[in-house]
């Protein structure tokens, strides 16, 4: 089988993966855009700036701070404490992430929650190069937010509809893509701690600050328990 058929194979087993992705993407990327006009910026930024940072939360932040006064030390530790969870990605990918040549560059600057989700939780076909599909669920995902972001920016003064509401389009993917890991495994382990630690730490730390400290109480949880785990999980295959 040649490179360039390898490729188009994994094109096409990434792609629908990510069109519940591109919904949610295009409509907040359009959202974004129609943001950054309304504030006064062309539509330059939004394109640019969906490209470099790639980040929705921290791109709408970076709108408020560019009307404001210039503080990088702030700009720092803001873009640090809300993008902070993508530490514990990385640790999860580094096995996956093992042997993807020069890709592997792309696959961290692009990893954002949808695409982190998809490329840990796919069941890649044997077929099927592993670093292509997960380039291609990275590249697909980033083109979406980058399109939507450069045509909101574009036609952002023309485009006037009620957007309330359009953030839940991520909650709810998140809440299809957990019941398809539980639906798909036989021990319910992992998600029963999951959403445990989840609910404990937000009554201790609030909404605004749980994430976090949930992330990292299920990494130590779930790194000390990885082999009780993973043996209830061999026992249950058989």
């Amino acid at each position: 089988m040649t490179k360039s058929t390898n490729i188009k194979k994994a094109f096409k087993a990434a792609f629908p993966y990510t069109i519940p992705i591109f919904a949610g993407f295009w409509f907040l990327g359009l959202t974004y855009g129609i943001y950054m006009n309304v504030s006064g910026f062309s539509f330059l930024y939004p394109m640019l700036m969906s490209i470099t940072i790639f980040a929705g939360s921290m791109e709408f932040i970076t709108a408020n701070m560019l009307l404001g006064s210039f503080n990088p030390v702030q700009a720092f530790l803001m873009t640090l404490m809300i993008n902070a969870r993508h530490l514990f990605y990385g640790i999860s990918m580094l096995d996956r992430f093992r042997g993807t040549g020069l890709k592997k560059l792309y696959l961290i600057f692009g990893m954002c929650d949808e695409t982190f989700s998809i490329n840990y939780t796919a069941q890649i076909p044997p077929d099927v190069d592993r670093g292509w599909f997960m380039f291609f669920v990275t590249l697909l995902n980033h083109f979406y937010w980058f399109s939507g972001s450069t045509l909101g920016g574009i036609f952002g003064s023309f485009i006037h509809f009620d957007t309330e509401g359009l953030d839940f389009v991520m909650t709810a993917m998140f809440v299809v893509i957990f019941m398809e890991q539980w639906l798909k495994d036989k021990q319910h382990i992992s998600a029963l701690l999951g959403l445990g630690i989840s609910v404990l730490c937000l009554l201790i730390f609030g909404a605004d600050n749980f994430i976090i400290p949930s992330m990292a109480a299920m990494l130590l949880m779930l790194t000390g328990m990885r082999k009780p785990i993973e043996q209830r999980e061999e026992t249950a295959g058989r």
